[in-house]
């Protein structure tokens, strides 16, 4: 069954990207349109940076475990809730280490080619709540919204 075949594809995805790090297996994954949209980088990302990225947060969080709550299929889209659990142990993303076991809720929205590759990710984070669990202040509204 697709949808069944798409899922499968998604987390395989997650699993040698964010908890293995197997970067080149997963690149294999991506069509040649990949492209990566998140709700904490200011642009989308093609297939080499995405991989970069996860590279970067895997060094500075090695500890990192991505565990998938649902995953939902209809047609050539897969949405997938999934709970990053981890602790910062170097700097990354303009963040400081810290000893404390992170946990942040993320919603990805898939988009899978007819030949069963990745062709976008769409992932939203609650990064205030990833903010709240460092001690670190709320941002005000407006400096969420504006550029």
């Amino acid at each position: 069954m697709p949808l069944d075949r798409n899922k499968k594809l998604v987390r395989r995805h997650i699993d040698l990207t964010w908890n293995r790090g197997h970067i080149a297996l997963a690149e294999q994954l991506h069509s040649k349109e990949f492209l990566y949209k998140s709700s904490f980088v200011g642009r989308p990302l093609n297939s080499a940076e995405f991989l970069a990225m996860v590279g970067q947060i895997r060094t500075a969080m090695p500890d990192l475990e991505v565990v998938i709550e649902e995953c939902l299929a209809e047609g050539d889209k897969v949405v997938t809730w999934s709970t990053l659990i981890g602790t910062i142990q170097k700097p990354a993303l303009g963040y400081e280490p810290s000893d404390k076991v992170l946990s942040i809720s993320a919603m990805a929205f898939w988009t899978v080619t007819p030949s069963v590759q990745v062709r976008e990710i769409c992932t939203m984070f609650d990064m205030e709540s990833f903010r709240a669990q460092l001690g670190l202040d709320a941002r005000p509204y407006a400096e969420k919204t504006l550029p």
